[in-house]
């Protein structure tokens, strides 16, 4: 059996957060779960993971911002950022910045495991 992938998931909403983590620990993930960009400093600093669903806006950083931050603890790590607030500007930066996928909320359980998904599969080559 595969080993259990990890996902770093950021983001200031609780109710995501509790939703996402439902479903992607139903699909077999583990999950840690950060709601401000210096926890999600802290915890990529203390461990790997595979894969970082992070939301652009964040109570204390915006979301590409705290990826530049983390780009070194994250550079192995699939990095798909999630927005509610949609601009050519923000999506051009999170890409510019590692972000791997852009997502806009609200985001559809089937398309974001979907996702998920072809990204690790796609990282494994």
């Amino acid at each position: 059996m595969e080993a259990t992938r990890t996902i770093l998931l950021v983001d200031d909403d609780k109710s995501i957060l509790r939703t996402f983590t439902r479903i992607l620990q139903k699909n077999g993930y583990k999950i840690d779960s950060a709601e401000t960009g210096k926890e999600a400093i802290e915890k990529a600093d203390s461990r790997h993971y595979d894969l970082a669903l992070v939301d652009i806006r964040l109570p204390d950083m915006d979301g590409t911002d705290l990826l530049a931050k983390i780009k070194k603890q994250l550079q192995n790590t699939i990095k798909i950022m999630i927005t509610g607030f949609p601009s050519l500007e923000s999506g051009v930066k999170a890409l510019d910045e590692g972000a791997d996928a852009y997502l806009v909320k609200p985001v559809k359980p089937e398309e974001l495991l979907m996702l998920i998904k072809e990204k690790l599969k796609n990282k494994e080559k």
